[in-house]
């Protein structure tokens, strides 16, 4: 093997949250063929789970039981594939994706530098932005099983709708083809950029979060349910709703992931109760809890 394995990985500090307990295993494969080899080493039992720029996802406290993927700065090929199209592995952060689009003339990607994550994490979730989907500009990708065996698929053999993506089990997110629209390079820059301020002005950005952690109610916004609740600055331990975006819950101080668990919980209760609606959580979460021993 050519990647990284470490035994026991603490695994807080490959999150954005900053918070997560120990991986039994953390492997950062060298590239896509490191990783096919990885693969057949593990057994076909082996639970895995995988880590791009850890947004999006709550690992608990007591950590994970198996092997972890993580592809931040690995898997990070990007090049044009022809006919408006690109191909992308699923390391490469959105952003980046966003900008390689538009520098090329190539219009529909702009709302991927709105989302905090890699395309892996993107395509796995239907990651969305300023009303923009991922899956609405996928044509085809790639998937690497338990074996170490890569499948083409297309969109068809997945059951896709809002921040939801259901395929087949033990296959995972390698690379896709993104199919875009020929467009001006200094529009689609501009575009960019204005969404990008748009960002800045309206999530705690200089915070650590997991972007959105609660769903849309269809015809209704998260963020405003939250708020009218009177909830925006709540706190639990070192977990706050933003005060300045009421959908995204922020470490103030050294949180823990059962911090923020309970105050994702508490956001659903009160807003159930004061607005009947019940908030479906966006992130991911993931892992075991620790013993509380009492004195």
């Amino acid at each position: 093997m050519k990647g990284r394995l470490l035994k026991n990985a603490t695994l807080a500090k490959y999150t954005s949250w900053r918070v997560g307990g120990p991986a039994d295993q953390l492997y950062m494969p060298f590239d896509r063929l490191d990783l096919c080899e990885f693969f057949k080493t593990l057994p076909e039992s082996e639970p895995v789970l995988w880590m791009g720029l850890g947004s999006n996802l709550l690992i608990r406290d007591g950590g994970i039981r198996g092997t972890v993927i993580n592809t931040r700065s690995r898997l990070k090929e990007m090049r044009l594939a022809g006919n408006a199209s690109v191909y992308v592995e699923a390391g490469v952060p959105c952003a980046h994706v966003a900008r390689f689009c538009g520098e090329h003339g190539l219009t529909g990607a702009e709302f991927l530098a709105g989302i905090p994550g890699t395309m892996g994490g993107a395509l796995k979730m239907n990651a969305g932005a300023f009303g923009g989907q991922t899956w609405n500009i996928v044509n085809q990708v790639e998937m690497i099983n338990a074996s170490g065996k890569v499948t083409v698929r297309n969109p068809q053999d997945f059951k896709i709708s809002y921040r939801s993506v259901k395929g087949m089990v033990k296959e995972w997110f390698l690379a896709a083809h993104l199919t875009l629209q020929s467009g001006d390079v200094a529009a689609s820059q501009q575009k960019i950029r204005e969404l990008l301020e748009q960002r800045a002005r309206t999530q705690p950005t200089n915070q650590p979060s997991c972007g959105s952690v609660f769903k849309n109610p269809e015809g209704d916004y998260a963020a405003r349910l939250i708020e009218q609740t009177g909830l925006k600055g709540f706190t639990i331990g070192g977990a706050q709703v933003s005060e300045k975006h009421a959908n995204f819950i922020v470490n103030v101080g050294k949180a823990t992931a059962a911090d923020i668990e309970a105050l994702i919980n508490y956001v659903q209760m009160k807003v159930k109760e004061h607005k009947g609606v019940e908030l479906q959580a966006e992130v991911c979460i993931v892992g075991e809890t620790c013993e509380v021993i009492s004195a």
